[in-house]
């Protein structure tokens, strides 16, 4: 017997950039595909189009306020819009929305699923009440096997309610054969690269743990201990109004004597594009990563990675034998970070290419967004029909 079309609300505070922003809008496809109706809340964001082209509802909301008397107030809204348009399950990905979205969903009598997009530092217990929302969903969705044991070491949540759907890469997109020469040399152009240039991206919103500080200290021992390759390392990534924080990557630069080697160009729209032209792909993170998509995106391109032995990466990014992905160091030390990109820039081609090939096969074995689409939907179906 069909299942019952259903409707399904999705919760997020905006939807520029981001992993589970990305995941909103690949969720969203999934729910229109298998015939239901979607809809996402949102103040907003760049990603608003696909999520329309996608065939999903948006409803502009301030979800993400996280002043108390603005999630009652966005309670009241969420409920009102759970009994108007009939919606069967409320999907919350992010705290203050989720705290707006459980009321509403337990007022207005629909299950609530909540997914663990971050690390969600907990410095005192004012925090770590207002993290708590995130595991209190009917059914807790952890976005990596690192988030489902950080969940399990805080929160009493039972093995029923605890699922690990580790986030999903368009493999297909992500595939060297599927970006064609010309986008490739439009953004090596715009980035002011030369032919003989070897890259080393660092893709993320300019924000301190992120570790760009410590990719451009990595990168100037690199290149004082005398490695033979032209490499050029590119900061991709907003700053999001962290200006003081551009500013000191720009001294950094300036001190080390390496404009001319090393390059904030803002937000890449084109990131298949950049993982094509990377050689090397650097995760430089000083505080664990919920999940890394990025290791995964450049995996699934065939360009070997580089990232600190913390949270997400340790579990995507294959760093030894025969199966090797790429390189783990520890946060917070150029000196190791140095050494790798060292020991990758000089690695030879073969070497290079079975990394590659490794990746690729990685990425599509465990991380596919076909693989998140179906068991986020098997969570729905559970919830709504016992499937």
């Amino acid at each position: 017997m069909t299942n019952p079309r259903r409707t399904i609300l999705q919760v997020i505070p905006d939807l520029d950039a981001g992993g589970a922003e990305r995941t909103t809008v690949e969720v969203a496809e999934a729910i229109v595909d298998a015939g239901w109706r979607a809809i996402v809340a949102t103040a907003g964001g760049r990603l608003v189009a696909e999520v329309e082209a996608a065939g999903s509802d948006v409803v502009t909301l301030p979800v993400g306020d996280k002043m108390p008397w603005s999630i009652l107030a966005n309670a009241r809204r969420l409920a009102d819009l759970i009994r108007r348009e009939e919606v069967d399950l409320v999907h919350a990905r992010s705290r203050a929305a989720a705290w707006a979205a459980e009321r509403a969903a337990r007022a207005a009598g629909v299950p609530i699923v909540t997914t663990y997009h971050g690390t969600y530092g907990e410095k005192n217990r004012l925090k770590k009440a207002y993290n708590a929302v995130m595991a209190r969903g009917d059914v807790v969705i952890a976005n990596s096997e690192f988030t489902a044991d950080l969940i399990r070491a805080r929160y009493d949540v039972p093995d029923e309610r605890l699922v690990v759907i580790n986030r999903g890469v368009d493999v297909d997109r992500f595939e060297r054969t599927a970006v064609p020469d010309e986008r490739i040399a439009a953004l090596r152009s715009s980035w002011g690269l030369g032919d003989a240039d070897r890259v080393l991206l660092v893709p993320a919103r300019l924000t301190r743990w992120k570790g760009q500080l410590v990719a451009i200290e990595a990168f100037r021992r690199a290149i004082a201990q005398g490695t033979s390759a032209q490499a050029v390392l590119i900061l991709a990534g907003d700053a999001q109004g962290r200006d003081d924080y551009a500013g000191e990557l720009h001294s950094a630069i300036a001190v080390a004597g390496l404009q001319d080697r090393i390059r904030l160009v803002g937000h890449c729209a084109d990131m298949p594009a950049a993982m094509a032209i990377a050689d090397f792909m650097i995760i430089s993170s000083t505080e664990p990563e919920a999940f890394g998509r990025t290791s995964v995106e450049a995996q699934a391109m065939g360009t070997p990675v580089i990232a600190t032995n913390i949270g997400g990466p340790r579990d995507t990014v294959v760093a030894d034998g025969k199966d090797q992905t790429g390189w783990l160091v520890p946060p917070s030390d150029p000196a190791a970070m140095a050494a790798a990109i060292q020991r990758g820039l000089a690695a030879p081609d073969d070497e290079i290419a079975e990394i590659a090939a490794a990746g690729r096969r990685n990425a599509r074995a465990n991380y596919t967004t076909a693989r998140l689409q179906r068991l986020t939907l098997g969570v729905y179906r559970r919830l709504l029909d016992g499937a």
